[in-house]
């Protein structure tokens, strides 16, 4: 009983809950772009305005894709940053780098992929809501024929209905556990392109952003007045552009909001530093605009787009209850990881005392005594003098070596002088182990990042070695804009403890960096130890 219920404790389920409405407001936005641009782009193929709207395509897709990949990294926890815009020279050529740009037919994949699969566990879980609040709202609908077309009109009739939504939507929370491995996947899979390999820096990640929003607006406007002047110079009756009007102008709107949150740091202050919230806020307040401006055109009537705006404006809710409490629940973790970081640094410094005063100390104190000694016997023994002060030479050597391993587990040098990638395969080099090394860290991060990812490294091949055993350890460490990813993966026997001494102290130093450990080790191997790493300036 307790693990069927446990996914309504989890806040991943709501997460994941959150992720398929904004999955399905985005893919459905991105849906109506592709279906509206490929007939126009295909018409206008034999033109030279075929280019500036397969660059506006691509910006317009770029920006979706950006935009799905910010909820999933927000959600979800995945490391994606799709790229806007394709490369190319030239007035022909950037057209056909449009074309030849894998990642934009990826992105597009995602974009017509992720709504319909968003819908199937946001249609289990709506149904079984509205099976379980059937003894609630019964007595207001008229004869009560809305489920499988059965006249409910008692209290005890709907009771059995409610048991069977009650499960439906054990069954749905569960589902979205699946749901969301499978949207991590997808993620990475089609929303990771060859562009993230070049790294940008903040500023160029907003100029290139607001220049695929310059690009798409430029080019709809001008789709848009053609397709006036060509109603205009023609029939002149039924105003027909209006219906290619309305989802550019989705597709645009849907663009400005993501472009506007990102790019100007006082929107998301609005809702309190989430810019997710706000684009979901942003592009809800646009699906409602569309949705009146279909109503509008079809002839008015009866106003159905107050059910959309209720669905809307209850997503969007629940997503600001969860902002709110993931920051309350933020504070808290920073408030308990400063905390570790003070205990890590206490024993560090402990350690430090203990290993001096059992080593280099009680060393220097024996080489003091060997020179008294030997400056007693010089003049009437010198053959003992001579062994005394080749005995506290050998000393001297075991203090100096002990002072330099003491010094090497403070903070190496090398990793100071020549940064992460040399310290890692010094540290891997002494390794008895096999190591396959990757480093791709085209910036070096802050020094207090860099000295965590070396200890995470050193802490992990250190116990894969001393209780694992393996034949193989394999080390990434790959710097994604601002976040740092460290990777240790060994095919031991598994096992690992995280809430062993050392995983605990590796664990506190990475949240003292408000990052995230995770540590994956079944029994029988393989085991993974992954740090994230905040390194942006």
């Amino acid at each position: 009983m307790t693990r069927l219920l446990r996914p309504f404790v989890n806040p991943d389920t709501y997460r994941a809950l959150l992720f398929c409405g904004a999955a399905l407001g985005l893919g459905v936005a991105g849906f109506t772009l592709v279906l509206a641009a490929w007939p126009i782009t295909l018409v206008l193929a034999i033109t030279p305005l075929v280019v500036p709207i397969l660059i506006a395509f691509r910006a317009a897709v770029g920006g979706l894709a950006y935009a799905q990949a910010a909820v999933a990294r927000y959600l979800l926890g995945t490391t994606t940053h799709p790229p806007v815009l394709a490369s190319g020279t030239g007035f022909w050529g950037r057209g056909f780098g449009v074309l030849k740009d894998g990642t934009f037919w990826k992105q597009q994949a995602h974009l017509l992929v992720s709504w319909p699969l968003a819908l199937v566990p946001l249609s289990v879980v709506s149904f079984a809501l509205q099976l379980l609040t059937l003894p609630i709202w019964y007595r207001w609908v008229d004869g009560a024929d809305v489920i499988w077309n059965s006249n409910v009109d008692t209290f005890g009739e709907t009771l059995p209905i409610a048991a069977i939504g009650l499960a439906l939507l054990v069954f749905g929370v569960h589902l979205l556990g699946w749901f969301a491995s499978v949207f991590r996947r997808l993620a990475s899979t089609l929303l990771t392109g060859e562009a993230e390999a070049r790294l940008q820096s903040p500023a160029e990640v907003k100029a290139t952003l607001i220049r695929g929003f310059r690009i798409n607006a430029g080019v709809s406007a001008g789709i848009s007045l053609l397709l006036v002047l060509i109603w205009g110079v023609t029939t002149q009756g039924y105003f027909w552009p209006v219906w290619a009007l309305l989802p550019l102008g989705l597709a645009l709107g849907i663009h400005a909001c993501v472009v506007l949150v990102l790019t100007h740091p006082g929107v998301p202050r609005l809702t309190g530093g989430s810019q997710p919230l706000a684009a979901h806020i942003g592009i809800s307040a646009v699906l409602f605009c569309f949705f009146c401006c279909l109503w509008l055109v079809s002839g008015e009537g009866y106003f159905w787009p107050v059910w959309p705006l209720l669905g809307l404006a209850i997503m969007v809710l629940i997503h600001a209850a969860a902002v709110f409490k993931h920051r309350e629940e933020r504070i808290d973790e920073l408030e308990i990881s400063r905390a570790g970081a003070v205990d890590v640094q206490e024993t560090e410094l402990r350690r430090i005392e203990r290993d001096l005063h059992d080593g280099a100390q009680a060393r220097l104190v024996a080489l003091g005594m060997s020179l008294g000694m030997a400056e007693q016997k010089l003049k009437t023994d010198p053959e003992a003098a001579g062994a005394l002060l080749a005995e506290a030479r050998r000393g001297a050597g075991e203090a100096l070596e002990e002072l330099r391993v003491l010094a090497r587990g403070i903070h190496p040098p090398i990793l100071t002088d020549r940064g992460l990638e040399a310290a890692v395969t010094a540290l891997t080099a002494r390794s008895p182990v096999p190591v396959e090394l990757s480093v791709e860290v085209a910036r070096r991060p802050q020094p207090a990042v860099e000295t965590a990812a070396y200890f995470v490294v050193a802490e992990a091949v250190a116990n894969a070695i001393k209780y694992a055993h393996p034949t193989r350890l394999d080390i990434r460490i790959r710097r994604l804009r601002d976040t740092l990813t460290v990777e240790v993966e060994d095919d031991g026997s598994g096992g690992a403890d995280p809430g062993g001494e050392g995983l605990k102290g590796l664990t506190q130093r990475v949240q003292a960096l408000d990052g995230r450990l995770n540590v994956t080790s079944p029994a029988g191997g393989p085991t993974t130890v992954r740090a994230l790493l905040p390194c942006g300036s």
